[in-house]
């Protein structure tokens, strides 16, 4: 059931780009650039099963440090396998996401969106998709089917993204209730603003994917101009001139090293991905290491 989404057709310009997507996204997936390699994913997948003294050639990740400091040598988790991972997609449209010099961030994250979700399908596993702005517009529920992929990726491009704000805050309170099973969380957003996942990397295997234009990170002098702010429908008119642009680059690296530094912590994965690469090798790349 899609919440506060169109019931009617999707207009065929959106249609096109979605089956575009889908065909390119489905093809690099299955075809000649992943080939018979391992998926892409490597989650947990595991469930914890017991504590076992250490010994040579365990991998040191696996050490349970509390455990190891109060009884003065090393022990570390023996994981059982899970059948099944539990893939979940969540894709966080505000309005920022309508912007792009080579292509929209939403149809990136559309393409992201496909990748996760046909790997997820080729490798037996659920996927699932969230839609998500201001509040929770569609959740699609567990599948290993095509549909799904198919269902999510036109959801996004189908999206209106234009005077919504990104709720980290509601996103990350509906997430906790509404997932009840570990899962392989992927949450893609441009990351602008306050965020803390801290809830969810406690319970899941969260990943970051983060979603820019390059200008955006390093723009140019414009001159004066009229703009309009993608999120409150307001416009403003301003001098874009040095001055302004090193205000606004130092306040997105502040923005982004706080956000890189309380991933680490927090033990979460992240990628960033710009509108002018190729999704499908930087995700591999990067869910690879």
């Amino acid at each position: 059931m899609h919440k506060d989404l169109p019931s009617t057709r999707y207009p065929l310009p959106a249609k096109r780009k979605a089956k575009r997507i889908l065909l390119k996204s489905k093809k690099q997936v299955y075809g000649d650039m992943l080939g018979n390699n391992a998926s892409m994913f490597q989650g947990e997948g595991f469930e914890f099963a017991e504590l076992r003294e250490y010994v040579y050639g365990d991998d040191v990740r696996k050490i349970d440090w509390k455990t190891t400091a109060k009884l003065g040598k090393p022990f570390v988790k023996v994981y059982k396998e899970e059948r099944e991972l539990n893939v979940v997609v969540v894709t966080v449209m505000s309005g920022s996401m309508y912007f792009g010099t080579v292509k929209q961030k939403s149809e990136v994250a559309a393409e992201i969106v496909a990748t996760l979700g046909f790997s997820a399908v080729k490798n037996s596993d659920l996927f699932s998709h969230m839609l998500f702005a201001d509040k929770m517009y569609d959740f699609g529920k567990p599948s290993k089917k095509q549909f799904a992929v198919h269902q999510a990726v036109e959801d996004v491009v189908m999206f209106d993204p234009i005077g919504k704000v990104g709720d980290f805050e509601a996103l990350t309170q509906t997430l906790n209730q509404r997932l009840k099973k570990r899962a392989l969380l992927f949450i893609v957003s441009d990351f602008v603003g306050e965020i803390d996942l801290k809830l969810l990397s406690k319970k899941h295997d969260v990943v970051a994917v983060m979603v820019r234009d390059r200008f955006e990170e390093n723009p140019q002098e414009l001159g004066y101009l009229r703009l309009i702010d993608m999120e409150t429908k307001e416009s403003f008119e301003g001098n874009i001139d040095g001055a302004t642009l090193k205000a606004y680059r130092k306040a997105l690296l502040k923005n982004d090293e706080k956000l890189y530094k309380q991933f680490k912590k927090q033990g979460i994965r992240f990628s960033k991905i710009y509108t002018h690469e190729d999704v499908v090798v930087k995700l591999m790349k990067r869910m690879r290491r």
